[in-house]
């Protein structure tokens, strides 16, 4: 058992297919390596404490919203044989929470590595997954297991609900600007929403959300090959879908309005909308960190770059 043990882990987007993918429709999702999330452990002779930006003191006095954190800890002192062992865990975040970045799923992958680094065992990918679940099923119910499967991965998740999640291939160096509205993600209202619209608008609504999946397809296919004018047509595409089945906001609209307006390819919400996030795509760093800073200026509480193409 180590003195001292580390996790990490990072945030995640959706870089296409939010909302289809309820409907059986196709979703990537792309890891964010430079949103980080970490988990500090130092052994203590008796005492068991956590600090993190939400809860700090005895970890059996956990508050409701960690519940799903305190969960898998128990379930890892118990799998590893040391209920009662002693530990401070300090987990930072640079991930904002409520805005459809996987904050929740980060933060389980990161407890999960400090654990079994803390305890010197090793740890396959597949139980990363199955251990770092264990959290998110105590939050979310049911969880797709996707935010965990990008929380810990280098490659973008091609992602169909009760399917098996498995990377894809990027050969196209552009970048993306992420920008917060400052504004919290509303998953039940928006996904509500459009299931509303599918009652009364029926067909119109399905053949949005049918196009969604068809522009998935092609942002994959345009990630494969390293079609820069492909991509940045499905992903304007997709979020004029988005915008016809009401998950849009006025506040998503005015950052994806600057974006274009100062060199992006491409500009749309991720994730659930009606606040949150959006993303945008430009084919240079330099342009995508003028952008953050344009988009900082136009009332973006957060700003970020994330390469396409990592080094991985």
């Amino acid at each position: 058992m180590k003195e001292l043990a580390t996790g990490t882990s990072h945030a995640k987007i959706i870089l296409i297919g939010e909302h289809g993918v309820v409907y059986g429709q196709p979703a990537i999702a792309l890891p964010i390596s430079t949103i980080q999330m970490q988990a500090v452990i130092h052994r203590q002779t008796a005492a068991q404490t956590v600090k993190s930006r939400y809860f700090n003191g005895d970890f059996n006095a956990m508050t409701a919203n960690l519940g799903g954190v305190q969960a898998l800890i128990k379930t890892l002192l118990s799998r590893f044989d040391a209920p009662d062992q002693g530990f401070d865990i300090h987990i930072t975040s640079d991930i904002p929470s409520e805005r459809g970045m996987g904050s929740s799923a980060a933060a389980a992958v990161a407890v999960t590595r400090a654990f079994y680094d803390f305890f010197e065992r090793p740890l396959s990918h597949q139980t990363l997954l199955k251990t770092a679940n264990i959290a998110e099923s105590y939050t979310h119910g049911q969880p797709s297991g996707l935010d965990v499967a990008t929380a810990s991965a280098k490659s973008p998740v091609w992602f169909v609900k009760g399917r098996e999640n498995y990377p894809i291939p990027v050969k196209l160096p552009g970048y993306l600007v992420i920008a917060d509205t400052g504004i919290k993600s509303q998953t039940k209202v928006a996904v509500a929403t459009v299931k509303n619209l599918l009652i009364v608008e029926g067909q119109t609504i399905q053949a949005r959300i049918d196009d969604l999946g068809k522009l998935t397809q092609q942002t994959r296919d345009a990630l494969a090959t390293g079609n820069m004018t492909a991509l940045a047509g499905a992903l304007n595409g997709a979020q004029d879908d988005l915008r016809s089945i009401g998950v849009s906001h006025p506040a998503l609209e005015q950052l994806l309005a600057v974006a274009r307006q100062n060199g992006a390819l491409a500009a749309k919400l991720t994730g659930s909308g009606q606040g949150g996030c959006m993303i945008a795509l430009v084919p240079e760093e330099s342009l995508a960190n003028q952008l953050s800073q344009k988009l900082a200026a136009a009332g973006a509480t957060a700003t970020w770059v994330e390469p396409l193409l990592t080094n991985d």
